[in-house]
């Protein structure tokens, strides 16, 4: 069904549009596509998660070019409540990474951890609370910037869809859109795109999701070598604060914390079990440099199974525009 504004105005029915943005390519076509429907900045809302760990051109990209052609952008930001020491770590961090307040420094100091593949607590409680909150009690539409082509979870996803968790209606308006149709709506706005993906960043949103590709680590390392080194400090307070918690607790000791978990923590020679410990970023940006065929193992999983943030869309990868 080709999409009108009359159309959109009866499936609405009265209740709001609200246009997750990230400041990717895909919500941003979306916010474009409302506007070429004929909708105003006024007769829709836009909202983006801070998470206080994108790159600062995502920031500067979502306070600058991007309200300046689709209208205002609402941020929303967890809270996170610390213990005095905790709020000491975690503001001697954030001045160390240039951003605060970060609630994903936060969380990571109050849990003396970093999410992973199983504690996948980053999306929920930085992004999908914050929004649940937001939306709680009112009338609305959710539109998000997902496109089928972009992976096989993403192609198996409806137009329409209820959101128990935050009890409305997800659109995607972009669903069977092809990066050709992203790149001509920008052209048409005369809007550049996230900086990002110029400098030919693969992915937008977090910096680096705890889901990057070897190659995003890579492009990382090279062009932004700050961040590397940060996360290799945050990873050694971060440790301290788990060893710390579990001494306290009388449990026993495991693997350092690390950014990145992986399926090559040491294994304990009588019990067959692993020892918990994770590849630190020095050691990940080290492989990432490797070639195919080398001594190789699958450290990151692909977005193909992810239904966070991705699902959600509230991140996204790219393309290079």
């Amino acid at each position: 069904m080709t999409m009108t504004r009359e159309k959109l105005d009866d499936i609405l029915a009265g209740r709001r549009l609200v246009v997750s943005v990230s400041g990717g390519k895909d919500s941003t076509a979306v916010c474009l596509h409302l506007m070429e429907l004929g909708y105003r900045p006024g007769d829709y809302d836009r909202i983006f998660m801070d998470t206080g760990w994108e790159h600062s051109a995502t920031l500067e990209y979502l306070r600058g070019a991007l309200p300046e052609h689709v209208g205002h952008i609402e941020w929303l930001r967890a809270e996170v409540d610390l213990t005095p020491e905790q709020e000491a770590i975690a503001l001697e961090l954030e001045a160390d990474l240039g951003q605060s307040p970060s609630t994903m420094v936060r969380l990571c100091v109050k849990k003396a951890m970093f999410p992973g593949r199983v504690q996948r607590w980053c999306t929920q409680s930085l992004k999908v609370k914050p929004a649940i909150i937001r939306m709680k009690g009112e009338h609305v539409v959710n539109a998000l910037g997902i496109r089928a082509q972009e992976s096989r979870a993403r192609s198996i996803m409806p137009e329409w869809e209820y959101a128990p968790a935050f009890k409305v209606d997800v659109w995607r308006p972009l669903l069977r859109w092809t990066y050709e149709d992203v790149i001509a709506i920008h052209q048409r706005a005369n809007l550049a795109p996230n900086p990002l993906y110029l400098a030919k960043a693969e992915r937008v949103g977090c910096w680096p999701c705890i889901f990057a590709r070897k190659s995003e680590i890579r492009w990382m390392a090279e062009h932004t070598p700050e961040r590397i080194e940060f996360l290799a400090r945050m990873e050694s307070r971060i440790a301290a604060l788990q060893f710390a918690r579990r001494e306290a607790s009388q449990k026993p000791k495991i693997g350092a914390a690390a950014w990145f978990q992986n399926k090559t923590s040491r294994t304990d020679p009588e019990t067959g079990k692993r020892d918990g410990s994770c590849m630190p970023i020095k050691s990940v940006v080290e492989w990432s440099r490797t070639s195919r065929g080398g001594r190789q193992f699958e450290l990151f999983t692909d977005l193909d199974g992810h239904q966070g943030c991705v699902r959600w869309g509230m991140c996204e990868t790219a393309e290079e525009l």
